[in-house]
């Protein structure tokens, strides 16, 4: 499983917009409000698009 930090998660609305996106990207992760963190278990092209999908949605 690779953490990915993401500072600018703020609230629950936030954890809402990237869990529709990660799910309608078919994405195995958990969102942690507390620690900003998402964590991607998958391969690396996994990872790639986690990270693709959170700078399209501004983070």
């Amino acid at each position: 499983m690779t953490v990915l930090k993401v500072e600018e998660m703020h609230c629950e609305k936030c954890v809402e917009r990237i869990s529709k996106a990660f799910d309608k990207a078919g994405l195995t992760y958990e969102v942690n409000l507390a620690d900003k963190t998402v964590s991607i278990d998958g391969c690396d092209k996994c990872i790639a698009t986690a990270k693709e999908i959170l700078d399209d949605l501004g983070f």
